[in-house]
């Protein structure tokens, strides 16, 4: 019986550091570039991987104490990743470190979302959500101020101190705010991942604050037109969809949608009479205008840069090796140590990224798999909604965008990815751990 007990109180002392070391990552995920820029800008470039050793110890000691189990996602991802390698040293760049940095996408940070899924219960999932309504508010007024300061203003700082700014060039003038990130991308799926949250509060309001629920939907709002960034709104678009969809399976729905609708309305009107939001609202518009006719309206923002892109990706493999280029030559930081140059030195996009590291065989291996774990986590949350548990429902209107075909070689992708899938598959477990 005594050691029975040593070793419960062994898995539970275990499983409250894991706990820790998966808030940990959170933070590190929210607030890295806010490292990275203005606190350590010295260590930047080791600041970019610090999520990594944390998720290796995590790893290491989730499996030591069964937490944590090896699936045949983990399995599979593991052995593409491995003969992968090996193919890098024998045809490939050959360059060992372009090479564990790449691999590390799916030894170290893929396996980390199952842990996650472990790890946390829904009442942890509740607890993120409530957390990254508070952080929006200073999070919008960052994104404000660095949206109408100049590039060499201290908000607007870019990586290591980089005086020449962190902004993206957006429209009339304006620049794309990266708030605590250390790039633009990541204050579209910050707000991507609040609004999901937000939505999920407006199903389950009597889990929040309605104050704070109020102004977390102002700060979307707010967003939007701040960020000039049309993924953002496609984003936030299709999570209202899912929004309206689980809606209905809730008791009253009609009245319940009604309040809502009315509540987004008058809250929309407020934000857009907002003084401030004028010249953001004008370059979003002009953004959004001049964006879609160079791509030839909505149809050739929506399916040929989207769908078009990734039937590309797998369709023409010309001049790609079987085994293809090796792994992490088509990240910044693999062309950085390669050429001495950020540039992408494979393609931008994921899909002809992956393809062109490992292969036509390898490659659409690893996007199969990446499909296969979206539509089972999403028909297993839309089977959650009939049980009006709509957590992991909102949460898969997140992860269908971003585990699929999300730059998982750009650091802050990669990590909402993991993240954002891990408490989804937290979402389902209603046991207190």
């Amino acid at each position: 019986m005594i050691r029975l007990s040593q070793k419960i109180d062994t898995e539970n002392y275990t499983l409250v550091w894991l706990k820790r070391g998966i808030w940990l990552y959170f933070f590190l995920l929210i607030f890295e570039g806010a490292l990275r820029k203005w606190v350590l800008p010295g260590l930047s470039d080791l600041l970019l991987i610090i999520r990594d050793p944390l998720a290796i110890v995590m790893l290491f000691f989730a499996w030591k104490a069964n937490i944590s189990k090896v699936n045949g996602y983990i399995i599979t991802m593991s052995a593409i990743t491995i003969l992968s390698v090996i193919a890098t040293f024998f045809t490939g760049h050959q360059n060992i470190v372009v090479t564990v940095y790449g691999a590390r996408i799916l030894l170290i940070q893929f396996p980390f979302i199952f842990v996650i899924g472990s790890v946390f219960s829904k009442e942890d999932v509740i607890k993120v959500g409530k957390l990254l309504l508070w952080i929006s508010i200073p999070m919008t007024i960052l994104i404000v101020l660095q949206f109408y300061s100049p590039q060499s203003a201290w908000v607007n700082r870019g990586v290591g101190g980089d005086l020449e700014g962190a902004g993206f060039s957006g429209a009339l003038g304006y620049y794309r705010p990266p708030g605590t990130f250390s790039f633009t991308n990541g204050t579209s799926l910050f707000y991507h991942f609040l609004a999901c949250f937000v939505f999920i509060f407006w199903l389950m309001p009597k889990t929040i604050n309605k104050l704070l629920l109020v102004l977390a939907t102002i700060c979307v709002l707010i967003a939007i037109p701040i960020s000039i960034s049309r993924t953002l709104l496609f984003s936030v678009v299709i999570s209202l969809i899912f929004y309206f969809f689980a809606s209905y399976f809730r008791p009253n729905f009609l009245r319940k949608l009604l309040i809502f609708i009315t509540s987004i309305l008058v809250i929309g009107f407020i934000v857009s009479n907002l003084e401030f939001m004028g010249d953001a609202t004008e370059a979003f518009t002009s953004r959004f205008t001049n964006a879609s006719e160079s791509e030839g309206g909505l149809e050739g923002t929506l399916i040929d840069r989207y769908l078009g892109l990734l039937i590309g990706a797998v369709t023409d493999t010309q001049g790609i090796p079987f085994f293809g280029h090796g792994m992490g030559m088509g990240t910044n930081a693999g062309s950085q140590l390669l050429t001495g140059g950020r540039t992408f030195l494979i393609a931008e996009d994921e899909w002809a990224r992956t393809i062109g590291e490992m292969g036509i065989f390898l490659g659409v291996a690893v996007i199969f798999t990446r499909l296969i774990l979206t539509f089972n986590l999403s028909l297993q949350s839309f089977k959650a909604v009939k049980n009006l548990n709509f957590i992991p429902f909102l949460l898969s209107s997140f992860i269908i965008l971003i585990v699929p075909q999300g730059q998982w070689s750009q650091p802050t992708s990669l990590g909402f990815a993991i993240f954002v899938t891990g408490i989804l598959i937290a979402s389902f477990n209603t046991k207190i751990n």
